[in-house]
C-alpha cells in the first residue's frame, strides 16, 4: 500500500522560503511522475509542479521561477523548494505520485504566508 507523507509546511513571512518534502513508501518501483498541487480556501486544487522519472520538470504559470521541484528516485522522495513566497501562495500543499497501478495522494501540509 503506497503512502505519501508531506512535511515542511508552516508560517513564513512574505519574501521568505520553505522547503516541502514528500516521503513515499510502499512502492518498490520509481514513480513515473511526482507532483505538487495546492488548494487555497474556496479555490480549486491546482498543479504547482511536476517531475518525471527522467527528471523533466514543469510548473504552473504562477510559479514564475520561484519554486523548484526535485526528487530522489532511489528513496521515492520529492521536494519543493519555494522562494520569494507571496501571501497568495497560502494553501494546503499536496504531494501526488503516479505509477502503473494508479495515482496516490498525501494528506497535505499547510503553507501560510503572512506578516
Amino acid at each position: 500500500q503506497v503512502q505519501l507523507v508531506e512535511s515542511g509546511g508552516g508560517l513564513v513571512q512574505p519574501g521568505g522560503s520553505l522547503r516541502l518534502s514528500c516521503a513515499a513508501s510502499g512502492s518498490t518501483l520509481s514513480f513515473w511522475y511526482m507532483r505538487w498541487y495546492r488548494q487555497a480556501p474556496g479555490k480549486q486544487r491546482e498543479l504547482v509542479a511536476v517531475i518525471s522519472s527522467g527528471g523533466s520538470t514543469s510548473y504552473g504559470d504562477f510559479v514564475k521561477g520561484r519554486f523548484t521541484i526535485s526528487r530522489d528516485s532511489a528513496k521515492n522522495w520529492v521536494y519543493l523548494q519555494m522562494n520569494s513566497l507571496k501571501p497568495e501562495d497560502t494553501a494546503v500543499y499536496y504531494c501526488n505520485a503516479e505509477d502503473y497501478a494508479g495515482a496516490y495522494w498525501g494528506q497535505g501540509t499547510q503553507v501560510t504566508v503572512s506578516s
